[in-house]
């Protein structure tokens, strides 16, 4: 029979957990980051995007986006969930599903846009596998409800209560996360029926990394920041009209995006981000001290700094989308979102609550900490700082400044898998029933 003991479920939820961590530190060191510093090595020799094939460029990207920060937010998600509400039956068992099927289909994908072997038929059935997994989570979290208090009946329960603000932005991104899988669907099918190569064409492809990105994660980091940032940073407590604000912003951005008005959107991304810097409360001073025990006590600083870069790119959407003639100044845009604004806050948060979910571990080494996210954020300033030049007026130094800031983050990127990796493999402090109490 299976154990259904506290103690049993608890490890059970940790062994889910760890595995979707561990899976998306392999997306994020070899598809993800050493893939994208090859590109970039590439294109700074011939200082041009030219003669690369722009589906390594699309892996690169996919893998970055869903096969790591995807696979975190689905295995935080089923964690979260579980640990706030009542556990349903079968939310272990969807949670393997789910991870067998996401794996599988990121790998695929990866594997058809770099070898283009048998591609027609294994990009659709790719994204077949990832839109199935993340169907299977929707589903099982959408059947979460929330646990009763101690000793109260739950027929006798109150009626629930209104939705919190934190909880609509985690949904919005979530219905984001579909809406990104539906669309990348179509795109694969209409591709394998159509093209030549596994290559989105740019003007489709410049419509989808709006969803992709600032439909999905950025929304989740919104939402995760409102929850967790007062508890971490000792912030005020968000403002829920600001932050509803900035979500409609950002919708609205993304909707004009997707028709094309890029300049409209841009200027609605730009709004929407400072509007949620100001309702979330970063840059105001802490209520109370911040959480910093057992890791970096740099920790603060480097959430406010996220929120730079992600005003940064959003800054550099609007220039981007008046002024960019060779992809430089989207593409800084873009780096200044996806490593300085979501990678400095998964290198921050992540190693903040991922060794408290998986056992109630301590993190491995707090210089390590320090050390990625310094990194990072310094490879990341020479990428976006030399991206511009380079890419739009072919400046000479700002070509060789772009491979010194890919390895700087390849260097950042597994300092920060090494000190996770080696935190979740060594045993916990506590026994499960304890981890499960707290």
């Amino acid at each position: 029979m299976t154990d259904t003991s506290p103690a049993a479920t608890e490890v059970a939820l940790q062994r889910l957990l760890m595995a979707y961590v561990f899976t998306g530190l392999i997306f994020l060191l070899l598809p993800g980051t050493f893939l994208g510093v090859w590109n970039l090595v590439s294109i700074s020799d011939r200082h041009s995007l030219a003669g690369l094939s722009p589906s390594w460029l699309q892996a690169h990207g996919h893998a970055q986006i869903f096969g790591w920060i995807g696979t975190f937010i689905i295995g935080i998600g089923y964690y979260s969930l579980a640990k706030m509400g009542r556990l349903l039956p079968f939310a272990v068992s969807s949670g393997w599903a789910s991870w067998a099927l996401w794996t599988a289909g990121v790998t695929l994908r990866w594997v058809a846009n770099i070898t283009e072997w048998n591609w027609r038929v294994l990009l659709p059935v790719s994204a077949a596998l990832q839109l199935i997994g993340c169907l299977i989570f929707f589903a099982t979290v959408s059947g979460h409800q929330p646990r009763p208090a101690p000793g109260v009946d739950r027929a006798a329960a109150p009626p629930p209560a209104k939705i919190e603000t934190w909880m609509k932005l985690v949904i919005a991104s979530t219905i984001g996360f579909l809406l990104a899988l539906l669309m990348n669907q179509f795109e694969t099918i209409h591709l394998a029926m159509t093209s030549a190569h596994p290559e989105i064409p740019h003007w489709l492809d410049q419509r989808y990394l709006f969803l992709a990105a600032w439909g999905f994660p950025v929304l989740a980091v919104w939402g995760f920041n409102a929850r967790w940032l007062p508890v971490f940073l000792g912030l005020r407590k968000p403002s829920s009209g600001g932050l509803m604000v900035a979500l409609c912003a950002s919708g609205s951005g993304i909707v004009v995006a997707l028709f094309g008005g890029f300049r409209l959107a841009t200027g609605l991304l730009l709004a929407a981000c400072i509007v949620a810097a100001i309702a979330l409360k970063v840059f105001q001073h802490s209520e109370k001290p911040a959480k910093t025990r057992g890791v970096s006590a740099s920790f603060p600083y480097f959430v406010r700094g996220a929120y730079i870069w992600l005003l940064v790119a959003s800054a550099l959407g609007v220039y981007a989308a008046k002024s960019d003639t060779n992809g430089g100044i989207w593409g800084a845009s873009r780096h200044a979102l996806t490593v300085g604004f979501l990678a400095t806050m998964v290198f921050a948060i992540g190693q903040r609550v991922l060794p408290a979910f998986s056992g109630m571990r301590l993190l491995y080494s707090r210089k390590l900490m320090f050390a990625s996210l310094a990194l990072l954020n310094f490879g990341c300033l020479l990428r976006v700082a030399s991206e511009i030049p380079a890419y739009e007026a072919n400046f000479h130094v700002a070509w060789t400044t772009l491979p010194i800031s890919a390895f700087t983050e390849l260097i950042a990127v597994t300092l920060f898998a090494i000190n996770l990796g080696v935190t979740l493999v060594l045993p916990p402090p506590y026994p499960a029933v304890l981890a499960q109490s707290h």
